[in-house]
C-alpha cells in the first residue's frame, strides 16, 4: 500500500506484525536503495503501544489495518474516536465450491495450493471446501495430494508447508481440528503429529482434511464476507453464483484472486469495517462483488 500512498502525496507510517516483521524490513530497504527520501516512509515496531500511538497521534490522519477481528475492532474504534479515517480488513473464512462438472485435476491442484499454501496462514486462503454431488468422491484422492506436501522449515527450498507463527496458533489450529472430530466429524489426513527433523519443536501442523462436517453456515450465511470460488465448466452456473453470492472477491476456478490495484478488494460484512475499502472504487451497496473468471 504505501507507494500509492506515497504517491499521492503522503508520508506513511508502518507497523508491521510483531511476530513476522522481517519482510516488511526487507521491503523498507528496497525503498531506501531506490532512492525514497527519509521520514517518507517509516517503520515503528511494538505491539499495543505502537498501536495506540498510530490510533492517537494526530498527526497520522488515516489507519489502514489487515488482521485479526479483535485487533481490526479496537483499531476502528479507537481511530474514530480521534476522527481519523480507519478501514479494517479483518477475519475471514472463505469456502471453495467443487461441482460434479468442473475438472477435476485442476480443481484439485488448485485447492491444495489453496488450502495450505503459507500453511493457511493468510486471508484469502480456502479453507473450506463444498463438495457438490458426485464430486465428493473425489475427497479421498485430494487427501492424497495433500499427503505429498513436504512439511519443513520455512526457508528450506524443499519446503510445502513452513510452521504456525506461534506455539499458541498451532494449540489453536488443534483445537479446531479435535472440535471437529468431536463433534462427529471424519479427519482424513491428520496433520497434527507431524515431525520435522532438526526442528522438533516447531510449531509445524501437516496437512489436515476433515470431511463429514455438521452444522457448516454455508458462504452467505456465515458472519464473514472475504471471498469466495467456485470450479465449474458451466457458464451458468459459473453467473448464478457471481450474481447470488455476497462476498468481496470471487474466482471462478481459480482459487480466490487478490485483485490488482485498479480492481477493487475488499472483504464484506464480518470481514469489514470502515467506509473507504482498499483500494478501487467504492461498491455502490453491500452487496456489490469484483468477479473474476480466467
Amino acid at each position: 500500500m504505501f507507494p500509492l500512498a506515497v504517491v499521492c502525496g503522503n508520508t506513511f507510517v508502518m507497523k508491521p506484525s510483531e511476530r513476522v516483521p522481517g519482510a516488511t524490513m526487507l521491503l523498507a530497504k528496497l525503498a531506501q536503495d531506490a532512492g525514497l527520501p527519509d521520514g517518507v516512509l517509516n517503520v515503528i515496531h511494538g505491539a499495543h503501544e505502537a498501536v495506540n500511538f498510530i490510533c492517537d497521534d494526530p498527526s497520522i490522519q488515516a489507519i489502514s489495518f489487515v488482521g485479526s477481528d479483535q485487533a481490526g475492532k479496537y483499531i476502528y474504534d479507537r481511530g474514530s474516536q480521534n476522527r481519523k479515517r480507519v478501514q479494517s480488513n479483518m477475519g475471514a473464512k472463505n469456502h471453495g465450491v467443487i461441482m460434479p462438472d468442473a475438472n477435476k485435476d485442476h480443481a484439485l491442484n488448485q485447492l491444495v495450493g489453496a488450502a495450505f499454501g503459507a500453511a493457511g496462514q493468510r486471508c484469502m486462503a480456502l479453507s473450506t471446501a463444498i463438495f457438490v454431488g458426485e464430486s465428493k468422491d473425489w475427497i479421498p484422492e485430494f487427501v492424497e495430494r495433500a499427503k505429498k506436501l513436504k512439511v519443513n522449515a520455512g526457508h528450506q527450498p524443499d519446503a510445502d508447508l513452513g510452521p504456525l507463527i506461534s506455539p499458541q496458533a498451532k494449540d489453536r489450529v488443534c483445537d479446531l481440528v479435535q472440535s471437529g472430530a468431536d463433534e462427529g466429524a471424519t479427519i482424513d489426513l491428520d496433520g497434527r503429529g507431524v515431525k520435522v527433523e532438526g526442528y522438533e519443536k516447531g510449531n509445524f501442523v501437516g496437512p489436515t482434511v476433515i470431511s463429514g462436517v455438521k452444522a457448516v453456515e454455508i458462504i452467505n450465511n456465515n458472519e464473514y464476507g472475504n471471498g469466495t470460488a467456485i470450479f465449474t465448466s458451466s457458464g451458468a452456473v459459473a453467473r448464478r453464483f457471481q450474481n447470488d453470492v455476497n462476498v468481496g472477491q470471487i474466482g471462478v476456478n481459480v482459487p480466490i484472486p487478490v485483485a490488482l490495484p485498479m480492481f477493487s478488494f475488499t472483504g464484506s460484512r464480518g470481514s469489514f469495517l470502515g467506509s473507504s475499502h482498499f483500494y478501487g472504487k467504492e461498491p455502490p451497496s453491500e452487496k456489490y462483488q469484483q468477479n473474476f473468471t480466467f
